[in-house]
């Protein structure tokens, strides 16, 4: 076959089914594309709100180990200070005065 006779075959006009099915499926496009857009846009809301969530959850425990551990060094202090009695005994026993 010669290019020419090719040529021959082809027309300049296109099926009209082709064309309504290019237009239905243009229209369907344009009408999710809103409802698409807003499925992305709840779905990244979604996804920001379980991520505000998870780092409280990580912030409270941290604030709670923070607390337990300044709790801990806290009665580790009180328990390493003498009583007042000791203190005055000693004093008593530097000045000499032992028996009062």
């Amino acid at each position: 076959m010669q290019t020419g006779t090719r040529r021959s075959f082809m027309t300049n006009t296109v099926s009209p089914q082709v064309t309504d099915a290019v237009t239905q499926v243009n229209v369907k496009v344009v009408g999710e594309a809103p409802a698409m857009a807003l499925g992305s846009l709840y779905q990244t809301a979604a996804h920001s709100t379980g991520l505000l969530f998870a780092n409280a959850v990580t912030a409270q425990n941290n604030q709670n180990i923070l607390a337990q551990a300044a709790t801990t060094q806290g009665v580790m202090q009180i328990y390493s200070i003498d009583t007042i009695s000791d203190a005055i005994a000693i004093v008593q026993m530097l000045r000499g005065n032992a028996n009062t």
